[in-house]
Formats: C-alpha cells, structure tokens, sequence
C-alpha cells in the first residue's frame, strides 16, 4: 500500500515570466520525484484538494497529474488515490555526483586539448586585433534577406529538390564559374562537393586518403585545423618548414620523400603569409606526380589580394589529378554561413561521396540555393571588389599605426593579402608572452608559437584588421604598445 500523504510545498515564487501555471505545475512536481523529494509510494493528495490548497484550476491539477502518470512518474487508481511510482527516480533520476561516470573519465583520461587552443584567451566580444573575422558590418545583409524571402516563398519547389550528395546543382555550377575566371580552376560541377567549411573537408579527407602511420607533410608553421584532422586518423605528421617562398620542398624530400600528401596554403600561408613562388609549386606537383601522392590546396582567402594580380592555383597547374581544392566562403561573406566546397579529381568523387554518406546522408540547404542566387546575380564579385578596397585601406592604416606606434617593439609584415597580417616580436618577448600581455591590455593577438609543429617559436603574433575600421586599429596599436613597452621596460631595467 501507499505511504501516508507527505507535505511537500510549492512555492509559485519559483514561477518563470511567461510560464504557464500547468507548465509551472508540471516542471515542479517531476523535479521533485527526479530529486526525491518526492519519494516512491508517496502520496499525492486529490486533485480537488491540491486545487485548493494552491489556488489552483481543478483542471490544471488534472492535466498535469494525467501527463505525469502518461510518462510514467505517477500511478492512480480510484478507491486508493494517487502515488509516486517506484519506479519513477529509476528511470528519469539525474546524478548530482561530482565525480563523472566511468565512461566519461576513461574520455577524459586521453583527452588532449589541441596545442592551438591550449590557454586560447576567448573574449565575449570581438576585439582589435582578432584574427579571421570578416568585416560583417559591411556585408549586404538585406540584399541576402531579400534573396532568402524570394526563396522561401518557393518553399515547397526546394524542399523537394533532389540530392545526390554533391550539394545543390546549380551551386555547383556557379562556383564552377566563378574559380575558373578568377582562380584558373579546371573543373566541371561533377567535381565540385559542397561542405559545411573547410574543416569538415579536411576531416573526410583524411579519412578517405590515409590510413595509420601514413606519412603527410604539413607546413610548419601551420594551420592547426589541417593537424587536428590528420591526426585523428592516426596519420603520421611530418613538419616541413616554410621559408619566404612557401613550403621548402627539398627539406620535405629530406625529411620523408615518401609521404603520402601534403597539405599546403600556398596563395597565402597560414599563418606566415607568404605566398608560394612558382619554382615551388612546379617542384611539389612534380614531387606528387612521381611519387603519387596527393595535395590538399586550402585556397582559404586568396580573394583578398591588395598589390599585382592574384596568383592562379596549384590547383589549375596540375596536369595529373594529384591537386584537390579545398575553399570556404565564410571568410568572403560571414562566418555563420558555414558552406565550402572541394573540388576533387572525377575518379576520386564517388569514394569520397561513400565516406561522407557514413555521417551525412543529406548535403542540400536553403542557405546553398540562396548562395547560389546570390553569385548568379553578380552580387559575390561586387561584394568582393568593395571588401578589398576596404581591407586594403585598413590594412594601410595598420602599418601605417604600426610604423608610428609600436617601432622598436614589433614589426608589422608588409605582405599585403588577407584578412590578417604577422608582427615580429623585437622587445625579447616569446609569442606567448605578448600574447598574454596583449589581453591584459584589451587587446587580442594570437602567439604564433600555437602553429608550430617543430619549429621553434617564430617570436611573432597574428593580427587581424579586416573587422576593425580605422579609429580602432589606431586605439588597439596603442594598447598594445603599451603592453610590449611594460616587458620591455621591465628587460631593461634588469640588465
């Protein structure tokens, strides 16, 4: 038999704004039976009678103890009343335990968290000088509106439009266009995969193309992303240093000649921002067509090039389906629209195709038909002709502040390309040293000590300026002048 009838009182102080009494009503007593306060067999007084002891609805206290015995919290049963079931905290209870189950201690007992994000300072709110932000003030958010209102009014035309896992056709199509005038890609839209962004491309490409204890070159330093991806497929890392011309091949040839691929940045390295000289991309398409491996171009922002012609790719070079084009357009329009594109070999297509259908069955969405839109009616190239006056004024003013500002501290690059720029450290500091210091000043820079595979720490920190217009890269130069000055003042004073 049930227990006696247990006091247990409500409190409407515990009401939400806008929450319904039978929401309140329900969410209070399955709280209780989860955390016992209500415990097996308790009795739950009448309906009649709770109604009246809260100032409840009798129909409100019906519903609720209706919903609860439906899911298994209560049981009723005329001529005996209403109790908690025993079963109930068995099922639903929730663990109020510090300490972690045992799975979740064996996943955090391997875990490492990736060098690049290690003590990574993560401010509410963007800041100068922080890196890879687009100026997204300046995108046309109400022409893009416009475009995504037209296509929803279509609704039921693209809910049904077919998808063979490649991405929306005439995407496809348009960027098929759109890399072959401006970036002398040889492709058809049979090539062409759409993607969430670059990241998820390089996770399935390094499940399609290597196994275990596969050798890859990857640029040191460089992109984090690339080394996260490669290895967790168990890949074997070999770091081949850059120099002022891109990837040093011949270190690489020293090093491992028989990696399976690399992976490269040459229109404009990350995080260095050098751009790879001919001589060296003729000798690393020569590499991977004798020794048939791959290359994985991250073509990330060659559109920002702000002195001479851009450069074509490796990509457009090759002649042997050994270059597969990995690009995004977060960093071209806004960082929410999460969709990239590869563009692989024809023969690579359907394997590829066979890995992502392992966890992604469906590749079609509305933000790639109104994407599509949007590059169809010309609006991407006049949206990217506006944002490379733009970053190229900013950066000015970047080098300009940085000349005036921070001489004797650190050195601004003078590669004009990119949404970010390098400053070499010259006051002694490590990278993350000014890093730390920065942040303590209100500003935002990363050491680029976090993209080192081998190397040793470069001593310089990424800037980026492409989100910042002109008063704040001059007020964040003097913040962080006044950051590097304090050590530096601080070395001198101990000599």
């Amino acid at each position: 038999m049930p227990k006696a009838i247990t006091s247990y009182e409500l409190s409407l102080n515990t009401r939400q704004p806008n929450q319904t009494l039978t929401n309140w009503l329900y969410a209070e007593l399955r709280t209780a039976i989860l955390h016992g306060r209500l415990s097996p067999g308790t009795r739950l007084p009448a309906s009649r009678d709770f109604a009246s002891q809260y100032r409840l609805s009798r129909g409100t206290v019906v519903n609720v103890f209706e919903r609860l015995q439906a899911e298994g919290y209560i049981s009723s049963q005329v001529g005996i009343g209403t109790w908690v079931n025993s079963l109930a905290t068995v099922r639903g209870s929730i663990n109020t335990q510090q300490t972690p189950p045992a799975y979740v201690r064996r996943v955090l007992s391997t875990y490492a968290r990736p060098k690049a994000w290690v003590d990574l300072f993560s401010p509410q709110s963007v800041r100068p000088f922080h890196a890879g932000e687009p100026a997204i003030e300046e995108f046309p958010s109400r022409l893009w509106g416009s475009i995504a209102a037209k296509r929803t009014k279509k609704f039921a035309s693209w809910l049904r439009t077919e998808d063979d896992g490649r991405g929306y056709r005439p995407l496809r199509e348009a960027i098929t266009h759109y890399l072959s005038i401006s970036r002398g890609v040889h492709s058809t839209p049979d090539q062409i995969i759409v993607v969430s962004g670059v990241q998820q491309a390089l996770d399935l490409l390094a499940r399609v193309l290597l196994e275990r204890d596969e050798p890859v070159w990857l640029e040191d330093p460089g992109y984090f992303g690339a080394n996260i991806a490669f290895h967790s497929v168990g890949a074997k890392i070999i770091p081949v240093p850059v120099d002022d011309q891109g990837l040093d091949i011949d270190a690489g040839l020293r090093i491992c000649a028989q990696a399976k691929g690399a992976y490269v940045t040459p229109a404009h390295q990350f995080p260095m921002g050098m751009t790879m000289s001919l001589e060296r991309r003729m000798a690393l398409l020569k590499w991977a067509s004798s020794a048939g491996a791959f290359i994985i171009e991250d073509d990330y922002d060659s559109e920002f090039r702000f002195e001479g012609r851009r450069i074509p790719t490796l990509q457009g070079l090759d002649r042997n389906s050994n270059v597969i084009l990995v690009g995004s357009f977060t960093k071209t329009l806004f960082p929410s629209l999460r969709i990239g594109y590869l563009v692989l070999p024809s023969s690579l297509v359907d394997c590829f195709l066979a890995y992502r259908y392992r966890t992604d069955f469906r590749n079609l969405s509305l933000d790639q038909m109104i994407l599509s839109d949007f590059i169809e009616a010309g609006h991407l190239g006049r949206h990217l002709r506006r944002m490379r006056t733009l970053y190229s004024s900013r950066l000015a003013a970047l080098l300009d502040g940085g000349r005036k500002y921070l001489s004797g501290l650190l050195k601004i690059s003078d590669v004009r390309a990119g949404l970010y720029t390098v400053g070499l450290l010259q006051n002694g500091m490590s990278s993350r040293q000014a890093e730390k210091a920065a942040a303590a000043h209100g500003v935002e820079v990363i050491g680029l000590d976090r993209y080192s595979l081998k190397r040793p720490d470069p001593k310089a920190v990424l800037m980026g300026f492409a989100a910042f217009d002109e008063k704040s890269i001059r007020k964040g130069l003097i913040q962080l002048a006044a950051a590097l000055e304090r050590r530096n003042a601080s070395r001198l004073s101990h000599r």
